[in-house]
């Protein structure tokens, strides 16, 4: 706390409020006291310019560019780091040792299986169910499978709920894109990494040996790092919500993906891959796409450029579009897509109209592209984004409880109803 700011109405109430003030990022005006001492509310619809909690877990600097997990740069963790490492991080604050590493991804390969009425739970759904709407309702349900660590006061069972949730949600999101395409369900291989286990349970099947390609599974892990967590976002916000109630870890991890699948938050790399098939299908120019874009009687959008916090650029696309060339270069993949992804790239950054809106690739506009290349389905780019996101979410749900302000939250609203009124007799 620095200092205090008035806030004084027409009517001559006032408060005093507190100004808080972070590691990082803006002051904030604590408003707790405002309506016990002048009688009104805040208004900020979206939450744009509030401050739900106190989180030591991820800062953004939208102006700069600039993420942080627990103080680490993003780009120094997708150098250096494997997905297993930043979820310790994220999850306890700090990097391991290697002794903590090992034991750490030992008690993940430990909890990788799922009990096997699960398996019969995702084969129970119809054959053209949506993977994130098996997502959800598997997830979900774990509460009825795993009783033994449900008490959300004991912080034992919070971290073996945590441990079980990301060492699971590989194999289940597996297990929904098998059920989708009438693929048998493979068990978990435990000699290998996370990451390589994934591809495993996705793409092999019993009658042939798979070996993980090397550059899918170091694409795939660099889209997880990048994606594992973004602040208080809206499903984020929603795992904190649903949490603050007393619900489940995994109910609560459930309301987190179904925030997740709406289209302006999860669905925005499908929409990208959608855009650009079709201007590939229509044999327009990026000239013309362009055009179209700028032109304010046309409902055409450009999808994956700019970002509701990043002002400048988003740092996670500039590291996952070196990790497009060296895939593509590797697989071949969709190469005249990607092609056509870099020439709208390049010349809407080189366009003062974009430049002036600050109109820039994000981290959707190339992760469609690699996971297209990864032969994963567009029904499923959602699913691998709460694969990924799991831990965020699961961090944030801990801290939550560890937190002596929390409560239930419990936002206020203008009422633009009708007024009082009498039933007519």
């Amino acid at each position: 706390m620095s200092s205090t700011s008035k806030f004084s109405t027409p009517g001559g109430k006032s408060s005093e409020l507190p100004m808080l003030k972070g590691t990082h990022g803006p002051e904030c005006a604590d408003v707790r006291g405002l309506y016990k001492d002048a009688g009104v509310f805040t208004y900020d619809p979206g939450y744009a310019t509030t401050a739900s909690c106190k989180s030591a877990i991820t800062f953004i600097d939208g102006d700069e560019g600039i993420l942080l997990y627990r103080g680490y740069p993003i780009e120094q963790l997708a150098e250096h780091s494997d997905y297993l490492e930043v979820c310790h991080l994220l999850m306890y604050g700090e990097l391991p040792t290697p002794e903590e590493s090992a034991k750490f991804n030992n008690i993940i390969k430990q909890h990788t299986m799922v009990h096997e009425n699960i398996r019969d739970f995702i084969s129970g759904f119809r054959y053209d169910a949506h993977p994130m709407a098996m997502l959800v309702g598997t997830v979900g349900a774990l509460s009825s499978f795993y009783h033994d660590s449900l008490d959300i006061n004991n912080p034992k069972h919070r971290e073996i709920s945590a441990q079980r949730l990301i060492a699971k949600m590989p194999t289940i999101a597996s297990y929904c894109h098998n059920h989708s395409r009438g693929l048998p369900f493979m068990y978990p291989d435990n000699t290998l990494s996370y990451v390589e286990n994934f591809t495993r349970l996705m793409f092999a099947v019993p009658a042939e040996q798979f070996e993980p390609n090397p550059v899918a599974v170091k694409a795939l892990e660099l889209i997880m790092i990048l994606h594992a967590d973004h602040e208080q976002n809206a499903s984020t916000s929603t795992v904190r919500l649903a949490g603050s109630s007393g619900a489940n870890p995994f109910a609560s991890i459930a309301a987190g993906i179904a925030s997740l699948w709406g289209p302006a938050h999860g669905g925005a790399n499908e929409a990208v891959m959608n855009m650009l098939d079709a201007i590939q299908d229509s044999g327009e120019t990026i000239d013309q796409t362009i055009a179209r874009a700028k032109d304010k009687n046309d409902p055409f959008r450009l999808m994956g450029f700019g970002h509701r916090v990043y002002k400048n650029f988003d740092p996670r696309a500039k590291i996952i579009q070196q990790m497009c060339h060296e895939l593509l270069d590797d697989l071949g993949g969709d190469q005249p897509m990607f092609d056509l992804a870099r020439e709208l790239e390049q010349k809407t950054l080189a366009d003062d109209y974009f430049k002036e809106r600050r109109l820039y690739p994000n981290v959707d506009f190339y992760s469609g592209i690699i996971l297209r290349a990864l032969d994963i389905p567009m029904s499923m780019f959602t699913v691998m984004f709460a694969m990924s996101r799991t831990v965020g979410w699961i961090s944030h749900w801990m801290e939550m409880h560890e937190d002596p302000e929390g409560r239930i939250g419990r936002p206020r609203q203008i009422y633009t109803g009708a007024a009082r009124r009498d039933y007519p007799v």
